[in-house]
C-alpha cells in the first residue's frame, strides 16, 4: 500500500520546526538557526555519485554561503554514523541530518514514489529549500539536477540579500 505524500511547507509561509539527529552526535532543530538564512538540501544517499557531487559542490561554495550568513544543512535517510563517515571522507564543513523515519522528508514533500528500471519504490526526490531569517520559505528547487544547482542556490541567496 502506497503512503500518501504529505507536504506542510509552502512558499511565503513559516516552515514548521523540526529536530533531527545530526553528524557529530548532535540534535539540531530548524528554530536554533533563527536569525540566519538556511539552505536545506535533501538528497537520497551518502557516497553515491550524484549525492557526493552535490555535497562537494556545497562544500566548495561554503565560504560564499557563509559570507551571506547562510547555514547549509543536508538531510537524507542515512544514519548519523554514516553522515560522520561521509563528512570525514569528503571534508564537508556543514552538518548532515539523519531522517531515518522520513518525517521531515514528508513535511517538505520530498519523500515520494520513484521509478527506476521499471521498479517502483519510495525515496527522497533531490530538492533544496531556502528559508529566510524569520523561518519563512522563500525559494524551493524540486527534482533537482546536480550540475550547476549549487550556483543557482547561491544566486538566489544573493538576490534575497538585495531585496532585504
Amino acid at each position: 500500500m502506497q503512503k500518501k505524500t504529505t507536504q506542510s511547507v509552502e512558499l511565503g509561509k513559516q516552515v514548521p520546526d523540526f529536530k533531527l539527529p545530526a553528524s557529530g552526535g548532535e540534535q539540531l532543530s530548524l528554530s536554533q538557526f533563527r536569525g540566519h538564512k538556511v539552505v536545506i538540501y535533501f538528497y537520497p544517499k551518502n557516497m553515491t555519485p550524484a549525492c557526493t557531487q552535490e555535497a562537494c559542490d556545497f562544500r566548495d561554495y561554503h565560504g560564499d554561503f557563509a559570507k551571506y550568513g547562510v547555514i547549509v544543512l543536508g538531510i537524507s535517510g542515512d544514519t548519523a554514523k554514516s553522515h560522520d563517515n561521509f563528512i570525514a571522507k569528503k571534508e564537508l564543513p556543514f552538518p548532515l541530518l539523519s531522517d531515518t523515519d522520513h518525517e521531515v522528508c514528508r513535511l517538505f514533500g520530498v519523500w515520494q514514489l520513484k521509478k527506476l528500471y521499471g521498479r517502483e519504490y519510495e525515496g527522497i526526490v533531490r530538492s533544496t529549500f531556502l528559508i529566510d531569517e524569520e523561518g519563512i520559505l522563500v525559494r524551493e528547487w524540486r527534482s533537482v539536477r546536480v550540475k550547476g544547482h549549487v550556483g543557482q542556490v547561491l544566486e538566489a541567496v544573493k538576490e534575497t540579500n538585495l531585496e532585504a
